[in-house]
């Protein structure tokens, strides 16, 4: 959890009920960032689903194996099976993983019409996903695709962000998950072993910092003059 500010339990809001759609531009973010409101939202039936935006083919470079992206598929199952065992199956946007396509693109406007039609057909309140503070190209364009999403689903949608890699905090009220144990959590991280071994060869690894994560999730809300 980003410290320095004051958190507003989600409990005592009018979001207590919300029910949740998170989105991950790569799967291992939605353990990092929003493993507890996964855990908590489903627990309650509230999770709507889980959206992985990339298909993390390039975590690896030339040096990962050639069925990468289906590997961190199977990977990004066991793990929401973990955080989750009652929520719905994830979905895959297979984007190209760091090279989102430009808002407005065919693949764009694709990922915007699908996550409307299931934020509609699902009923979803609120979007958490990665901040526009994190520095990689795949987190910012998450944050603005939730954002097209919530403009144009036809109900009212309130987009949430949490922080991955960010050293600063988003602007707006900040608000915290119920505990979750970490022990659970550090289980289903350990679930995309091709973030967190040399199991599948040379390539990026979840660095230590990462791997410590708290026993409750931040999520930050622009002003909304209709909170409480």
């Amino acid at each position: 959890m980003k410290c320095g500010r004051l958190t507003t339990p989600l409990r005592s809001t009018r979001w207590r009920d919300t029910r949740w759609l998170v989105l991950a531009p790569h799967a291992d973010d939605e353990t990092i960032g929003a493993g507890a409101l996964i855990a908590e939202s489903a627990a309650e039936r509230r999770l709507a689903g889980v959206v992985f935006i990339t298909d993390g083919s390039a975590s690896h470079g030339s040096d990962g194996p050639p069925d990468l992206a289906a590997l961190r598929r199977l990977e990004a199952r066991a793990a929401l099976r973990l955080l989750a065992p009652q929520g719905p199956d994830p979905v895959f946007l297979n984007w190209p993983d760091a090279k989102p396509p430009s808002p407005g693109a065919p693949m764009w406007a694709d990922a915007v019409r699908l996550l409307g039609a299931l934020c509609r057909s699902r009923a979803v309140d609120a979007i958490a996903t990665t901040s526009a503070l994190d520095p990689h190209c795949d987190h910012q364009a998450a944050s603005a695709l939730a954002r097209e999403v919530a403009l144009t689903a036809m109900r009212r949608i309130d987009v949430f962000d949490y922080v991955v890699w960010a050293n600063d905090v988003p602007q707006g009220r900040a608000f915290r998950t119920g505990p979750y144990p970490p022990g659970p959590r550090r289980l289903a991280l350990a679930a995309h072993r091709s973030q967190m071994t040399p199991l599948h060869g040379e390539g990026f690894r979840v660095p230590e910092r990462l791997r410590r994560m708290p026993n409750a999730d931040t999520l930050y809300l622009k002003a909304d003059r209709h909170a409480p």
